[in-house]
């Protein structure tokens, strides 16, 4: 038994352990010009950030208008996201060595993430972070994304862990009322900085408004180990 009792820990995938909103960002952007709106930009992107690809597409359908059907969509949204990941996902360097510390502790990991599988299975093996991640649910496979709080309960039954014993990490609002719906504790690393005072982040047990630039495994740890020994 690890220093961290029972704790599980539960991953968001896009913003929170890679950067991977840039991809997401061209990726919609040639969606959109394919259907002939081209002029999407960074601040219209940031809008939907935390938000389920599938989820996402249905809004951009009401507010451009647009006419394919929402499978269309989504079939070619994920295939330009899927060329331009397998080229290149950062990682951030402070959550690798975070996944690693806790891998090496034995603490049971998920990653829960509004992406499709394909999508966070060819950012796992292209990071090298399948190894650890074993446990991975996209919103694709429950009734309702995020901040509906579906994916963050099936990666606990999926652990075999009741919802009090674990901890989220979150780089967007709906991630982190997501948690909190689900009854978990929330580690917050806002990715859009304008939203760290968004109420849902109020409900975490630790909000980096400073973002990943922020975030130390160490500190991580210490916040664990530390909520690990009061509860």
């Amino acid at each position: 038994m690890s220093t961290l009792g029972s704790t599980s820990v539960i991953f968001d995938l896009d913003g929170t352990l890679v950067d991977s909103e840039p991809n997401y960002f061209e990726a919609g952007r040639q969606t959109l010009a394919g259907q002939g709106i081209t002029d999407f930009t960074w601040a219209d992107h940031e809008r939907y950030v935390g938000i389920s690809t599938q989820e996402t597409l249905a809004l951009w359908k009401e507010r451009y208008g647009l006419t394919a059907p929402l499978d269309t969509l989504l079939a070619d949204k994920n295939r330009r996201y899927l060329e331009l990941a397998r080229v290149s996902t950062p990682v951030y360097p402070q959550m690798r060595t975070f996944v690693e510390l806790l891998a090496a502790e034995g603490v049971p990991l998920a990653v829960a993430s509004g992406s499709s599988p394909e999508a966070i299975e060819a950012i796992l093996a292209g990071t090298g972070l399948a190894s650890h991640l074993t446990t991975v649910v996209s919103a694709d496979e429950v009734a309702h994304g995020k901040p509906a709080p579906d994916v963050f309960l099936e990666a606990a039954r999926r652990l075999g862990a009741t919802p009090a014993d674990c901890v989220v990490l979150e780089d967007a609002a709906p991630g982190a009322a997501a948690a909190h719906a689900a009854g978990m504790r929330c580690i917050a690393i806002p990715y859009v900085a304008a939203q760290a005072d968004d109420p849902a982040f109020a409900t975490a047990g630790v909000l980096l408004r400073g973002g990943q630039a922020e975030f130390t495994a160490q500190s991580a740890y210490a916040w664990l180990t530390g909520s690990a020994a009061a509860s």
